[in-house]
């Protein structure tokens, strides 16, 4: 299961040590015009060393085009491309080469394949995410020309929140900061935790949210495939992902119905709603409103202090894990929600294009 989309479809290829992660991008429609320096900077806000709070892996992450696009724009045809890894430091994990670290894939890869790449995490290391961050920019020039944007920002950081409706924050600030948090005040205190995280070698979690607008009505599925379903679905295969809420969330079932519904109006030649609990999707299809969302990160579980685990062998050990990791996920995750997000909605688009034909 390497591959995500029925039309717009990204399959991913490669592991954190091996010499490249990459992927395939079939589906995507000939003639789009590419902007590759638009593609580099989307990698460049998603790959490690880029701040003091971010994993200091040292990677260029320039993105190889094999196949695809041909002066300036695509051509209907499969898009190839690798981004080669440079910095790898496999001699960091060989002490962990027969041991299981807690809360990581390590003896979920064992019991499932019967082996792993203990290198980094192989497969299930986040760094797989540079393909999707890719595919998902690309989606996002498909995605721009049709008036749809996308943005997320960190909201929170342990207990450190950014209690604000998106109305009110002004996201244009968002990479104002090395934590992607649109508040300047609030980023600073982010900040403050998840330097003293690492002082402690410790980790921290947090939320990112984000908002699409501009998206039509009439995208998504009535039964299977539900926009917001492969939408949560997009989220939850994201590394270190716990929760997805979108629209009034968990929140909403504190209100009664009267209260939560969304009430449609008619303005000009436009409906919409009074409200958006719903956040832009009813039954699976968008409404033309704005979709928004958050998404829990857990505190990542690689720390560089001793713990107990076990062995392959099921004998009780300890381990203190060296290398380089972030002790938070959080100001790296911002451009990868918005691929997955981008990912998904290109895929419901040319679904809804194909159901008028």
């Amino acid at each position: 299961m390497n591959t995500l989309g029925r039309i717009f479809r990204l399959t991913s290829f490669g592991e954190s040590h091996g010499g490249a992660i990459g992927g395939i991008i079939d589906g995507c429609p000939a003639g789009l015009k590419v902007d590759i320096n638009f593609i580099q900077s989307e990698l460049d806000r998603r790959k490690p060393g880029q701040s003091h709070i971010t994993t200091q892996r040292n990677e260029d992450d320039k993105v190889e085009f094999l196949s695809g696009i041909f002066q300036g724009q695509t051509m209907g045809t499969p898009i190839g491309f690798i981004i080669r890894n440079k910095d790898h430091h496999s001699d960091d994990y060989d002490t962990l080469k027969d041991v299981y670290r807690p809360s990581h894939a390590d003896y979920t890869y064992d019991q499932k394949y019967g082996a792993r790449d203990h290198r980094g995490g192989g497969r299930s290391s986040a760094r797989e995410t540079i393909a999707r961050v890719v595919a998902g920019a690309i989606a996002k020039q498909l995605l721009a020309d049709l008036g749809i944007r996308i943005n997320a920002w960190v909201s929170s950081v342990g207990e450190i929140s950014l209690n604000k409706a998106y109305q009110d924050i002004d996201l244009t600030l968002t990479e104002s900061n090395i934590v992607r948090c649109p508040d300047p005040e609030t980023a600073s205190r982010m900040i403050a935790r998840i330097e003293d995280a690492g002082r402690n070698h410790d980790t921290v979690g947090g939320v990112v949210s984000a908002v699409i607008t501009g998206v039509p009505s009439g995208w998504g599925e009535p039964v299977f495939n539900k926009l917001h379903a492969d939408l949560g679905a997009a989220m939850l295969g994201i590394n270190a992902v716990k929760g997805f809420e979108y629209g009034s969330g968990f929140a909403g079932t504190e209100l009664s119905g009267s209260e939560h519904n969304d009430i449609f109006i008619k303005t000009g030649d436009q409906v919409s709603t009074l409200t958006n609990h719903s956040g832009g999707i009813q039954g699976g299809i968008s409404n033309g409103q704005d979709i928004y969302w958050r998404v829990a990160f857990k505190p990542i579980a690689t720390l560089l202090k001793e713990q107990k685990t076990i062995d392959k062998n099921e004998n009780e050990t300890t381990i203190n894990p060296s290398g380089r990791h972030d002790p938070c996920v959080l100001p790296r995750a911002v451009p990868i929600v918005e691929a997955m997000a981008a990912l998904v909605l290109a895929d419901h688009y040319l679904l809804n294009r194909l159901s008028k034909l």
